[in-house]
C-alpha cells in the first residue's frame, strides 16, 4: 500500500513548525540547535517526497536530501564547537548570559 504524499507533507509541516516554535521559545543554545535540525529535517523530507511523487525514476531529490543531511552534520559540528567555546568563556549556554561576549 502506497502512503499518500499528503501524509508526508503533513509530517514535514508539523516537524517544521515544532522547530520554529522551539527556536523562538527556547533560551538554551542546544535547544536552538535541535530546533534548527528539526527544520532542516522537514525540508529533507519534502525533497524526498516531491522527488518520489513527481519523478520516481530519478534520484535528484534524494541526492539533495543526502547533501542536506551532510550540510546539517557539518553545521551541527561547527555549532557544538562554538557552544563549547562559549561555555568555556561564559560558563553558561543560556542566551541571556551571552551579553558578556560583547567586551
Amino acid at each position: 500500500m502506497i502512503v499518500p504524499a499528503e501524509f508526508y507533507l503533513i509530517l514535514a509541516t508539523i516537524l517544521f513548525f515544532i522547530g520554529v516554535f522551539g527556536f523562538f521559545t527556547r533560551r538554551n543554545l542546544i535547544s536552538l540547535l535541535v530546533s534548527t535540525e528539526l527544520m532542516l529535517n522537514a525540508v529533507d523530507i519534502n525533497f524526498a517526497v516531491f522527488n518520489a511523487y513527481s519523478h520516481p525514476e530519478q534520484l535528484e531529490g534524494f541526492f539533495f536530501t543526502m547533501f542536506g543531511i551532510g550540510i546539517a552534520a557539518a553545521e551541527t559540528a561547527v555549532a557544538i564547537a562554538i557552544i563549547i567555546n562559549v561555555f568555556r568563556n561564559v560558563k553558561s549556554i543560556h542566551i541571556k548570559n551571552l551579553r558578556n561576549l560583547k567586551h
